[in-house]
C-alpha cells in the first residue's frame, strides 16, 4: 500500500506540474502571437523579442515559437486579444499590478476581483498603484561572477545592479536601452536567464510574519494561475519562509 500511495502521489505531482507547464506555454504562445501582430521580426519588435526570450527560458521549442509568430503576424491568432492592467491593494497594504491579455474584459476583471477579495484586498482605479512602480528593462542572471557582470553591465549603460541573497543578479536599464545592454552582455559571454520589461517597485513593504507571508504568497500565486494573467508585480518583500 505504501508503494502504491507513493506512486499515486508522484503521479499526481507530475500531472500537476504538467498542467502548470501547459498553462505557462499557453500564456507564452498568446503573448508571442499578440506581439507578432506589430511585426514578425524580433529584431525590429522589442515586445516580440522579449516574449520569445521568455519562451526559450521555459524550454519552448523553436518550432512552437515560430508557429505562434506566423499565426500572430498573419492575423490568425491574437487578433481579438486586448492588453489590460488591473491595479489594487492586497493584505498588509501591498500594492499589486496585474497585466492580462483577454478577449473578454468582464470575465477577466471578475476573476481578478474575486482573488483580491478572497484575501482581503481590492481593485483600485487606474493609476492608484502604478505610480509606486518604475517601468524598467530587466536582465536576470541565476548567478555568476558578480564583479564581471557588474562591470559589463555598467559599461553597457545599465542603471542599477541588484545582487540577491541567493546570489542571483538583476540588471536594470532604461526601457529603450534593454536591447543594447542585453546585446553587450551576450557579446561579453554573459547570457541572461531572462530579459524583459518589468514594473519595479520604488519602495518595498517588508513582510516578516509567517502568517501574513503565507496569505500574500497565496494571493500572488492565485493571480498568476488565472488563464488571462500574464504578469503579476508587487512591492512585497517577503523575508520569512512559507509552508
Amino acid at each position: 500500500m505504501a508503494g502504491h500511495s507513493k506512486w499515486a502521489n508522484i503521479r499526481r505531482h507530475k500531472e500537476k506540474q504538467d498542467a502548470k507547464k501547459g498553462k505557462i506555454y499557453t500564456k507564452l504562445i498568446r503573448a508571442i502571437s499578440v506581439a507578432a501582430r506589430h511585426g514578425g521580426d524580433p529584431a525590429d519588435n522589442a515586445s516580440l523579442r522579449n516574449a520569445i526570450d521568455k519562451a526559450l527560458v521555459a524550454n519552448m521549442s523553436r518550432d512552437v515559437i515560430d508557429r505562434a509568430i506566423k499565426r500572430g503576424a498573419g492575423g490568425i491568432d491574437g487578433a481579438d486579444m486586448l492588453a489590460v492592467r488591473y491595479e489594487g491593494y492586497g493584505p498588509c497594504g501591498i500594492a499589486v499590478l496585474v497585466d492580462c491579455l483577454t478577449n473578454n474584459r468582464n470575465r477577466t476583471v471578475g476573476e481578478v476581483r474575486h482573488v483580491f477579495s478572497k484575501y482581503g484586498g481590492n481593485i483600485g482605479t487606474s493609476g492608484s498603484v502604478a505610480y509606486l512602480f518604475n517601468k524598467l528593462g530587466q536582465l536576470s542572471f541565476a548567478g555568476g561572477e558578480v564583479d564581471t557582470i557588474m562591470e559589463a553591465a555598467i559599461s553597457a549603460g545599465a542603471e542599477d545592479i541588484v545582487v540577491h541573497d541567493d546570489q542571483s543578479i538583476d540588471v536594470f536599464t532604461a526601457v529603450d536601452k534593454l536591447s543594447t545592454v542585453r546585446a553587450a552582455m551576450v557579446a561579453a559571454g554573459l547570457l541572461p536567464q531572462a530579459s524583459d520589461i518589468s514594473m519595479v517597485p520604488a519602495n518595498l513593504i517588508t513582510i516578516d510574519v509567517p502568517k501574513d507571508a503565507e496569505i500574500v504568497v497565496d494571493l500572488l500565486e492565485q493571480l498568476e494561475e488565472l488563464d488571462d494573467v500574464q504578469e503579476v508585480y508587487s512591492n512585497a518583500n517577503i523575508i520569512v519562509e512559507t509552508l
